[in-house]
């Protein structure tokens, strides 16, 4: 046991706890809805205090030597499991919190689905848990464990609305598109073992230890270039990057409004941490191999992204393609290899909170079981809601890249790091889609600011009047406020970010 430590896996223990006690309480007992939110909640903020604990208390377990593992420090042990550094802290605080302003924004799905709510909670904890395990996983079959544990779970959230007629449709395209991911994955696995014989990251007998020692493959480098293009792949589908994007559109306007804000942020979190730990943390020597690749991908992201977006009807639609373009944004840090990590984890924490906070006013707007979103129904907006739509107006601002807003710090320190690396080119590219892409941002502003509402008398549509209360009223002022905080004084964020290496 003196190799084993339970603080990196705390998060994951009191998530499947919650998750158990939320389902046991639905079968067995006549809880209230709202009991099983609060279990969910609880058990969330647990895990994010845990891993603010892991922040913390990390110089001083290392030096006193109670910790078993880390990234500093690891040779010690033969092949760790997973791992306890400050970028896995920083990744279970942003996961964690994501998910928590998820259930808590969008608690009127719950309350919808009457007893299933409780399986959509238990749900939401375990993909959470699984998207944590992604990001402390040393050992790349681990990752692959965790990928899958929350892809099944996001895959269900997907088609939980079922009354809705594309909820079916989007849950069975994430899948099957999802399993052929994973599978391509974890080929490259195989092939990268097949190349360094280990698959794990760290530790006397991992892939970091083989390149130290030797340079060269264990058989024709054409195997180990191979195995690390397809685990890109992998990964590069859950971050929607292009050409890997196909599914994000339709699954995004299937499912219901107020599931996605965590299949759209969280996921990135984890896709975009896992993608650099194995990277940057695994193949650092061979940053001349796969540099170009990432960047092809972060340009192709960023064009079919702008391209795609521009010419959406839907709002879930066009989010959906320009987080395609955010993550080809975020890829093009990369190419400067652990110098891009803190302009990356940026960026990343910046969008992910606009994120949550701009699929949240979308679930008031079009309603938390709708799947459509259409631009008509934001026409007038500011006239019904004038807060939810300045809230929104806040969030496409920050994401269009606007001074003063996050996202602008955010872009300036993804292009810095890619032109600190000699990619000028694509510099270039991101700054053209940046400006290219206030186009569907400020269109949705113009329609909320100065377009008369459509008459309609159904709930959930134009002529509705979305009131910003409750938990989803608490999770649009808390994301609009730190996108604006952060777009004006960022360097707290920028601080923290700097040791989250």
């Amino acid at each position: 046991m003196e190799n084993i430590a339970f603080l990196p896996i705390g998060p994951e223990v009191i998530l499947l706890i919650g998750a158990v006690i939320v389902l046991m309480a639905a079968v067995t007992l006549d809880q209230d809805r709202r009991d099983w939110g609060v279990v969910g909640a609880i058990a969330l903020l647990v895990a994010f205090l845990l891993s603010w604990a892991q922040w913390l208390r990390l110089d001083y377990l290392e030096r006193g030597q109670e910790l078993a593992f880390s990234a500093r420090g690891v040779e010690s042990i033969h092949m760790p499991m997973v791992v306890m550094d400050r970028f896995s802290a920083f990744a279970g605080v942003l996961i964690f919190l994501i998910a928590f302003l998820a259930l808590v924004g969008n608690w009127g799905l719950v309350k919808t689905l009457g007893k299933r709510g409780a399986e959509y909670v238990a749900l939401v904890l375990l993909a959470a848990a699984g998207l944590h395990m992604m990001v402390i996983s040393s050992n790349l079959i681990l990752l692959f464990m965790g990928l899958e544990t929350a892809s099944i779970a996001l895959y269900v959230i997907a088609g939980f609305a079922r009354v809705e007629r594309n909820s079916d449709e989007s849950a069975l395209k994430y899948f099957l598109l999802g399993s052929f991911a994973s599978a391509i994955f974890l080929y490259g696995i195989a092939l990268v073992y097949a190349g360094t014989g280990s698959i794990s990251i760290y530790g006397s007998g991992g892939i970091l230890a083989f390149f130290s020692s030797q340079p060269v493959a264990v058989l024709e480098v054409g195997i180990l270039l191979t195995g690390i293009a397809l685990m890109i792949v992998g990964l590069a589908f859950k971050v929607s990057a292009a050409p890997f994007h196909q599914w994000a559109p339709d699954v995004y306007q299937g499912a219901a409004s107020g599931s996605v804000s965590l299949m759209a942020a969280g996921v990135k979190v984890a896709g975009i941490a896992a993608l650099a730990r194995v990277l940057m943390g695994a193949f650092p020597s061979r940053i001349d191999d796969w540099a170009p690749i990432i960047a092809l991908l972060a340009l192709l992201s960023i064009i079919v992204g702008t391209v795609g977006a521009i010419g959406q009807g839907d709002v879930k639609r066009m989010l959906a393609y320009s987080g395609v373009a955010h993550a080809g944004f975020m890829l093009s840090a990369f190419v400067a290899g652990v110098g891009g990590i803190p302009s990356i984890w940026f960026y990343l924490a910046t969008y992910a909170v606009q994120l949550v906070g701009a699929f949240t006013v979308v679930s008031l707007v079009s309603g938390v079981r709708s799947g459509a979103s259409p631009f008509d129904q934001y026409k007038g907006l500011f006239e019904r809601s004038p807060w939810v739509a300045m809230a929104m107006a806040t969030f496409m601002l920050g994401m269009g890249g606007i001074p003063f807003f996050a996202g602008f710090v955010g872009k300036v320190g993804v292009f810095g790091a890619a032109m600190s690396a000699g990619y000028t080119w694509l510099v270039a590219a991101g700054l053209i889609a940046s400006i290219a892409g206030l186009f569907f941002y400020l269109r949705i502003v113009v329609l909320m600011f100065f377009e008369a509402p459509v008459m309609a008398e159904a709930p959930g549509t134009a002529t509705a009047a979305p009131r910003l209360a409750g938990g989803a009223g608490f999770v649009i002022a808390l994301t609009a406020g730190l996108t604006i905080l952060f777009g004006i004084i960022p360097w707290p964020l920028l601080n923290i970010v700097k040791n989250a290496l």
